[in-house]
């Protein structure tokens, strides 16, 4: 593992001054703007400055170095933090960037987002989720190292680097950072490091009124290494104490790191320090004039960077730049000893596919009848075989979602007891823990080398939420799996059939919501999310659904276009049926009863509404002509979004209330899935 420390007798009087302007930048960005967070900047000033300066293994000159360590401000709020360091490590970040902070078009939004500014490894602001990322980036190197280099030992691979996250209260609140932070222990995650600034503010005042656990014993219970730093006796961060801590943290490969860090909030403001207001409220200029003079600044100046100290702080990057280098020729010896690997890293890196290997892809015969999620669970053990960067699992719900990778054994530490325990297996076990795992699966595809899924029941989606979101927001490859698609997961009853969980997950900006009819659309639809690499959900039945014949209907290849014409009508068609999922066996046989009685019908299946809204107009004109008016949609769940598909003169056969506890057969039949029902839709809306 690369080391980039420094000790503390290198700490000088530039460093004390660095900090200084470090602190008054976050007062003069936030009273510039007139809104943002400079409380909590203020005070972390010296904890940011000592990781990117004296431990964070980095280079800025090249944000994507893959032997760099990560960091990640999980108190996304305190974005100006953040900003500062890039700004003086070289980033690309100019004084005048954070004189934008929080306008429209800067690279300083007011959270750090991720693809937006150099040096932000993901996007944070919703609380919590940062330490789950850092908690899947921390599983990502790992099975990324078994790729890679799993002989070389621990801490002395090239492939070895750590994961900084620096977190608060309110991070330590929110209950994803529970959930991820207990699996990071039981996974004994040694590369995983954490900063937790418990300065005990938040927006409602003292902590204290809603939080009072003992966090420090919490994560020992975890399974992590736990450091407690106290504050100076004037509040300000003890830098010294932090910097043992920090060097305490990085020696230890076994457990993940909490340095719980005592501070004050806007130190060394001589009025806001320690209070709500400065927690997410400009200072005033009263304010700032005083604290800069204590700082031993000048009041009068704003947005001041002398150049000696801009010089200093700018010698990291040339540290960086001779780390990097020194790296490089430890990976060049790699690359000639492994050949074969460097190849796949070079594929990795490129985020392509081996050519040829969608032939890998299972057919299923039309013989019998299959759920799609088993489909999907065929589909995936075939992609195992030719993806080595394929991995996922399950929270709790494996053998429901037919997500295991068949003798990929657990991914778990090599000192775990567990059955078929290895450190660098591809099967996750999230544990009842959807949100971590949503937010964790985020991390692993930021770490930038594997593709990763993760499965539940639809219904749980609704706890995956806010991670689902933020996957989508940051572009992320991530596939979601859920099955137990609708009512049709039967006795379980009305708390597991999910009715407005397809049309709440299509109202996600960049999500594709893939519903596939059959088993073979399963096995197109899987192509087709890892050719895009882009957010998705792959909504599955729990039971077993017709394969259709593809020399009667329209070949698969439709998949692709989102919807596709499945089964066109015996002549020029009066009405099209339009499905998804297990409503299109639905729909082919109520086209079969229309033609019988005289109505030529067409079946359209629609898989993908983003894929089909992005196809051409003329495409989407041919498969829903604007001439024939009588558009049925058919759909398990709310009529939500179809009036755009159907128009004013068509319907939708929908469920627009919450289930029951019945056979899969009962319900459909009860709610109103019946070819009687539809047919009876289509005769009223021709006449």
């Amino acid at each position: 593992m690369t080391s980039q420390t420094s000790h503390s007798l290198d700490w000088n009087e530039l460093d004390d001054r660095a900090v200084a302007y470090a602190r008054a930048l976050a007062m003069d960005a936030v009273q510039k703007v007139g809104n943002g967070h400079p409380g909590t900047a203020m005070a972390l000033a010296p904890v940011a400055y000592t990781l990117f300066q004296r431990h964070l293994v980095h280079d800025p000159s090249d944000p994507a170095w893959l032997g760099r360590d990560r960091f990640i401000l999980s108190c996304g709020h305190s974005s100006i933090t953040l900003y500062t360091q890039l700004f003086y490590s070289g980033y690309g970040l100019q004084i005048s960037d954070l004189q934008e902070f929080r306008n429209w078009g800067s690279l300083t939004p007011g959270h750090p987002e991720f693809r937006h500014t150099a040096g932000v490894e993901t996007t944070t602001g919703p609380l919590g989720q940062g330490v789950a990322n850092g908690v899947g980036m921390a599983m990502a190197a790992r099975y990324e190292r078994g790729l890679l280099d799993p002989e070389t030992p621990a801490g002395e691979s090239i492939f070895d680097h750590r994961i900084w996250v620096l977190c608060s209260d309110g991070d330590l609140q929110e209950g994803v950072s529970g959930e991820a932070s207990s699996l990071a222990g039981t996974q004994q995650l040694g590369t995983l490091k954490m900063i937790y600034d418990d300065n005990r503010i938040s927006i409602e005042g003292d902590t204290h009124v809603a939080f009072t656990e003992d966090v420090s014993a919490r994560y020992r219970a975890y399974g992590w290494h736990v450091i407690d730093v106290a504050a100076l006796p004037d509040g300000n961060v003890d830098r010294l104490k932090l910097e043992a801590a920090i060097v305490e943290a990085k020696a230890n490969l076994s457990q993940p790191s909490l340095i719980r860090m005592k501070s004050v909030i806007a130190w060394p403001a001589p009025h806001a320090r320690g209070t709500a207001e400065s927690h997410g409220s400009a200072l005033g200029v009263a304010e700032i004039a005083e604290t800069k003079i204590a700082l031993g600044l000048d009041p009068a100046e704003s947005f001041a960077m002398p150049e000696d100290v801009l010089a200093h702080v700018r010698k990291v990057s040339i540290k960086g730049h001779e780390t990097h280098r020194e790296w490089n020729t430890n990976f060049a010896a790699w690359e000639k000893k492994n050949p074969d690997r460097a190849q796949l890293l070079s594929r990795l890196r490129s985020r392509s596919l081996p050519v040829g290997w969608e032939s890998a892809l299972p057919t299923f015969e039309s013989s019998k009848s299959i759920a799609t999620r088993k489909a999907s669970g065929d589909v995936i053990q075939e992609i195992a075989k030719i993806l080595p960067e394929f991995w996922g699992g399950s929270a709790d719900l494996a053998g429901s979602n037919n997500t295991t990778i068949e003798g990929g054994d657990s991914f778990l530490p090599a000192a775990s007891l567990m059955k078929n325990a290895n450190p660098y297996g591809r099967v996750i076990h999230f544990g009842i823990r959807e949100l971590a795992m949503g937010a964790i699966l985020n991390g692993i595809t930021l770490h930038g080398l594997s593709r990763a899924f993760g499965g539940t029941f639809l219904v749980f989606s609704d706890y995956m939420r806010p991670a689902v979101r933020l996957a989508s927001l940051m572009k992320l490859g991530v596939t979601f799996v859920w099955s137990h698609d609708s009512i049709g997961l039967g006795e379980d009853g009305p708390t597991h059939q999910p009715i407005e969980h397809i049309a709440s997950l299509r109202a996600i900006p960049g999500l594709s919501v893939i519903r596939p009819a059959d088993a073979n659309e399963v096995a197109v639809a899987w192509r087709e999310i890892l050719r895009r690499d882009e957010p998705s959900a792959l909504l599955l039945s729990r039971q077993n659904l017709p394969v259709f014949d593809r020399s009667v209907f329209a070949s698969t290849d439709g998949v692709a276009q989102g919807a596709y014409i499945l089964k066109e009508a015996s002549s020029s068609p009066k009405a099209i049926l339009i499905a998804t999922g297990s409503e299109v066996s639905l729909a082919v046989e109520a086209q079969s009863a229309l033609e019988s009685s005289g109505i030529p019908t067409r079946v359209v299946s629609a898989p993908c509404l983003e894929w089909f809204d992005d196809q051409p107009l003329d495409y989407k004109e041919r498969v829903l002509p604007a001439v024939i008016k009588v558009k049925i949609s058919i759909e398990a769940g709310i009529s939500l979004g179809w009036r755009s598909y159907v128009g004013d003169s068509g319907s939708s056969i929908s469920l627009e209330h919450f289930g029951a506890s019945a056979s899969a057969s009962v319900l459909f039949k009860e709610f109103g899935f019946t070819v009687e029902r539809i047919v009876e839709e289509v005769k009223g809306k021709l006449k």
